[in-house]
């Protein structure tokens, strides 16, 4: 029997490792609008997105949003949207890509707390839904096609 990776390898799925922090959060490295940055992978969140800091970063340009995000510890807080974008991970790339913008000042603040390295942003399942993703966390390897 042919194992996963042969698998997802013919059926042409990108193979992408990730990392897992002190924190148990994954980690991935990913491209934007070719500018490398860190970022958790978290199949809870519904959208992508990066803090404001980002936003000249990774040459994006940050629209008005009417959408409030929340998430851990955090409700209410106001966003930005930038659309347009390239998003790369690893070999795997999607054009016309869209972020949510907010302060993540509170998501860096509780990794620090653990002494772990802060983020510049969250791959969410918009990204996961799209690339049709599967997880392999016993190898830590995410497949995306």
């Amino acid at each position: 029997m042919k194992n996963l990776h042969d698998i997802l390898k013919h059926e042409k799925y990108k193979k992408i490792a990730f990392k897992v922090s002190k924190t148990q959060h994954l980690l991935v490295k990913a491209t934007i609008n070719g500018v490398s940055g860190n970022f958790i992978l978290d199949t809870g969140a519904s959208n992508s997105c990066v803090g404001f800091d980002g936003i000249e970063l990774f040459h994006l340009k940050a629209g008005k949003s009417k959408t409030k995000a929340s998430g851990a510890g955090a409700t209410g807080m106001l966003t930005q949207i930038a659309k347009n974008n390239t998003l790369q991970i690893g070999r795997w790339k999607t054009a016309e890509f869209h972020l949510v913008i907010f302060d993540m000042v509170h998501v860096n603040e509780a990794l620090l707390q653990y002494k772990a390295k802060p983020v510049h942003g969250i791959i969410g399942a918009d990204v996961l839904l799209e690339g049709k993703a599967i997880i392999d966390y016993y190898n830590h390897c995410l497949y995306l096609k």
